[in-house]
């Protein structure tokens, strides 16, 4: 159990800003003690910028996620952090947060106001407006990806960002067909624009945003510029990875009710733990030379 004001910053979502760090691992960066600090920077004024948005959705929809049935637990509906005190906690993280993203981050802080901007339009509107919701969810792990790329001045793979984008998508669109299954019968109470979703079409979401996440990371490890870059042409053996975690996600999605939360999903499943473990040590490995028979 941890203290109320803790659990409104939500610590174990954090785990999404691990993004940060994909120039380091495909930039070949990570011997590199000033871009690690940044990264590390980047990766900490995240954490702080996105407790903010947090706290300020939470102050914001208070009342509708008393309908919720896990979110309805959330400290501010319950009483235990009053709106003042959660009104000065997310001020704090967000001048933290912007420090840290301006001084140390790297040479790229537009990155981080442009985070901030667009969750603050998505908290105060645009979170209405059907499949651009997604979109703008998709758009905050993309601004991740690039502050750590075009940040640290590591050029960013255009079939990666690609991916990363179909990545984010099956994630976002995922999350609003959990929520919609949690509330067949009032859905748009807690969130309105789900009443512009029906199962159906989410599921066709899914599986185009599904597809195009696997396709473009398998063309990425093959891609003649993958191979001169990282020199080897193995990087195809992590696909599996990828394809399992995906597959997994979605069977917990449909069968056991979760999807709502990607990362509270990550860290409670021990298959999707494994199946990121597994990819990333692969990387690692071949990133770092060894070869696959």
């Amino acid at each position: 159990m941890m203290p109320p004001l803790l659990r409104l910053l939500r610590p174990h979502q954090w785990v999404k800003n691990g993004f940060v760090f994909l120039g380091l691992l495909f930039g070949h960066a990570w011997n590199d003690p000033v871009k690690l600090g940044q990264a590390l920077a980047a990766f900490a004024a995240f954490c702080l910028l996105a407790s903010a948005v947090y706290v300020m959705n939470d102050l914001i929809d208070r009342e509708q996620d008393r309908l919720h049935p896990k979110k309805k637990r959330r400290p501010l509906v319950t009483g235990a952090v009053g709106v003042g005190a959660a009104g000065v906690l997310a001020a704090a993280c967000l001048v933290a947060g912007g420090v840290i993203a301006w001084r140390w981050a790297g040479s790229a802080p537009w990155v981080f106001v442009a985070y901030v901007v667009l969750n603050v339009g998505y908290s105060f509107g645009l979170k209405h407006v059907v499949i651009l919701d997604v979109f703008i969810i998709a758009a905050g792990f993309m601004l991740r990806i690039l502050a750590g790329t075009l940040g640290l001045d590591i050029a960013p793979s255009q079939w990666l960002l690609l991916c990363g984008l179909m990545l984010t998508l099956f994630l976002g669109f995922a999350k609003r067909s959990a929520e919609l299954l949690a509330l067949p019968e009032d859905s748009a109470g807690h969130r309105r624009v789900l009443e512009h979703y029906t199962a159906p079409m989410l599921d066709q979401f899914i599986a185009i945003a599904a597809t195009g996440t696997v396709i473009s990371y398998a063309l990425y490890t093959v891609s003649t510029e993958t191979v001169a870059l990282h020199g080897t042409r193995g990087l195809i053996a992590t696909v599996p990875f990828v394809l399992y975690g995906m597959l997994r996600y979605l069977w917990r999605l449909h069968a056991r009710g979760g999807g709502g939360d990607p990362a509270q999903e990550l860290l409670t499943d021990p298959h999707l733990l494994a199946a990121t473990a597994g990819w990333l040590l692969l990387v690692l490995f071949l990133l770092g030379g060894v070869t696959i028979p």
